[in-house]
């Protein structure tokens, strides 16, 4: 698992764009919602975690067409399917390589478009803190679309409208676990550990219901 881990990270910076893509597409919606709700830094400041959480919500949902896309080119994917290790395992690792190449590039990005958007320094701090644990589960979701259109040769925007319904709950608690963390009588606890009890179900089940996608599709 870990030479899959690793072979599937470096897979991703060979190929390039990865990264850059989603941080500039983050970078590109922070910029455009400034012109849409005018120039006042204190709307800004209020909406600000909303705004990254659908800008990094959007930019995390355009690298799941490469997710088993090369794996499928090269052959490599049938060795996968027919291996003797469990298959939500190998799916899980190749989740959180895609992850740490497409997702955490969003996670450290945030801070500078927080301060682009007049945000406070608990206002970015939780923000940051709800995008580090909500966004593996936007990768163990995308896993299930991308093993359902592994087969189409263009793919990406099915799997945006398969996977964009479901991350739903993950931004209406990740967002409401930052609002808490800004606004007294707002809670925190309870949207934050609903928003890291859909990244751990998440984790086993996307993982699980992809290894039987990509099954059934191989049969």
């Amino acid at each position: 698992m870990g030479a899959l881990l690793k072979r599937d990270i470096l897979i991703a910076i060979r190929s390039g764009g990865g990264a850059l893509t989603g941080v500039l597409f983050f970078l590109v919606v922070v910029i455009l919602f400034p012109f849409a709700i005018g120039p006042d830094t204190g709307t800004l400041a209020r909406l600000g975690p909303a705004i990254l959480w659908i800008g990094a919500l959007l930019a995390s949902l355009l690298g799941l067409d490469r997710l088993f896309a090369q794996d499928r080119e090269d052959g490599s994917l049938d060795l996968i399917v027919m291996q003797a290790h469990p298959m939500a395992l190998t799916i899980f690792v190749k989740a959180a390589a895609h992850w740490l190449v497409t997702g955490l590039p969003l996670v450290l990005a945030a801070p500078l478009f927080g301060i682009m958007l007049n945000m406070e320094p608990i206002a970015i701090a939780a923000t940051v803190t709800t995008l580090a644990i909500g966004t593996p589960a936007i990768a163990f979701i995308g896993t299930v679309g991308a093993a359902v259109s592994v087969k189409l040769p263009r793919g990406g925007l099915l799997i945006s409208v398969l996977v964009l319904p479901l991350v739903i709950p993950v931004l209406i608690f990740g967002v409401a676990a930052t609002i808490g963390a800004l606004e007294e009588p707002a809670p925190f606890t309870a949207p934050f550990l609903l928003l890291c009890a859909v990244t751990l179900f998440t984790a086993v089940l996307g993982p699980l219901a992809a290894g039987y996608m990509l099954r059934h599709s191989a049969d």
